[in-house]
């Protein structure tokens, strides 16, 4: 299975499970899932590389379940999988920290990964898996209480591979029970459109259709966000740049919200009706998945460049580029033609985020919507821990193209 970068993913509850080798992980994963979605062995590392379900749970909804390698893996390969692991970690919603009755060795490997998860605030799923050692998982379940300073986040169960004893009935009606009590209380509640639209209202889509649009296929944010208009009973009306002035003059009133591609925003400005508002799908995502205020601000930092500035293009899908591409072509024009040729930018597609990115000195991030918040969170964290303005492809050239405060957001 492909990384997250799959459509349907990238909404979805991301449910992290963690642990070490042979704790029970892939077979807590199966038991969710009701499939043999991991390779359940004896044999430690079995599994290398992190394996991402998506499927409905209920009460929980759409989710991503994550199955990951141990994290004491001392393979050949165990670095590796372990940096997997921790990329697993920075896309978790919820997680569920596996530990066996059977394996009470320094536990600081544990209770590190749980401060970490602690500190970032993502909530956290204490799951003991007793193999029949119900004496011995008292005592650890004891252990983790404390460190805890409760158990209401502490689940005990007779067996991963489902195997109940007379107190462990319906072991997966248990762990789904327990991770819907832990998910964050305004999960899902967001919509892209935010505020700006109530029913009936009429939103003109401006979805240039150019070398860089996919072939018979609107691209996931265009399709995302129509999706939600007709959800709240928008009238939604589609358009190409070149037919948007032929578009509103066959339209009795003016609309309500106009959203843009971010490459057309000054040209739609300025033939938009006056009454119209205005926005773009990258600045709508900028507030779904990541921190607008702090993209605001990244934004501004723009004028501070100069022509020995260090920029980083963070995308997130890994699309070949072609010829006029936004963020390999368009937006480094657009900064080099105000700032110099010898301005220096970076691209990176996918995962491969910088851990420390404090060598640039502005971070332009793409709209994220192969990404769930989460991850993209994780991005800003790094880039404010390093001191370093970020802000995202729509409110950049919204801010380049002099009518950021324009735009409603």
């Amino acid at each position: 299975m492909a990384e997250l970068n799959s459509t349907p993913n990238a909404n979805r509850l991301h449910i992290g499970i963690f642990g070490r080798t042979n704790s029970g992980k892939s077979s807590l994963i199966n038991l969710i899932t009701g499939q043999n979605t991991s390779i359940v062995s004896e044999v430690a590392g079995t599994t290398t590389d992190p394996v991402y379900k998506a499927m409905e749970i209920s009460p929980l909804g759409a989710c991503v379940i994550i199955d990951t390698p141990g994290i004491e893996d001392s393979t050949a390969l165990g670095a590796q999988r372990l940096e997997k692991t921790k990329l697993a970690m920075e896309k978790t919603d919820v997680a569920i920290l596996v530990f066996a009755a059977n394996d009470q060795r320094d536990l600081a490997e544990e209770y590190r990964m749980l401060e970490n998860f602690q500190k970032k605030k993502v909530p956290v799923l204490c799951l003991i898996n007793s193999f029949g050692n119900r004496s011995e998982a008292d005592v650890l379940k004891e252990k983790i209480s404390q460190k805890l300073r409760g158990d209401n986040n502490v689940l005990l169960v007779a067996d991963c591979n489902g195997a109940e004893g007379p107190e462990e009935k319906d072991t997966r009606g248990k762990i789904v029970g327990a991770l819907s009590k832990l998910m964050p209380e305004d999960y899902d509640d967001t919509f892209i459109t935010g505020d700006l639209v109530k029913e009936n209202d009429l939103v003109l889509l401006v979805m240039p259709q150019d070398i860089q649009a996919p072939k018979r296929r609107l691209i996931l944010p265009q399709v995302q966000t129509i999706r939600e208009l007709l959800d709240r009973k928008c009238t939604v009306v589609s358009t190409t740049t070149d037919k948007l002035e032929n578009t509103l003059s066959r339209l009795k009133d003016a609309p309500q919200l106009i959203i843009t591609d971010s490459q057309a925003f000054k040209f739609v400005y300025e033939h938009k009706p006056k009454e119209s508002r205005l926005t773009s799908f990258s600045v709508l995502f900028a507030a779904y998945k990541g921190d607008l205020k702090y993209y605001i601000e990244g934004a501004r930092f723009i004028d501070s460049l100069n022509e020995h500035s260090r920029v980083l293009i963070a995308e997130c899908c890994t699309h070949a580029p072609l010829a006029e591409d936004i963020g390999r072509v368009k937006i480094p024009r657009l900064l080099r033609k105000r700032f110099g040729e010898a301005l220096h930018v970076d691209v990176v597609s996918g995962t491969d985020f910088p851990e420390d990115p404090a060598k640039y000195d502005l971070v332009i991030q793409c709209g994220a919507c192969m990404f769930n918040r989460r991850y993209v969170l994780s991005r800003i964290d790094k880039a404010k821990a390093a001191s370093v303005p970020m802000t995202n492809y729509g409110v950049a050239i919204a801010h380049l193209t002099g009518i950021l405060d324009k735009v409603v957001m």
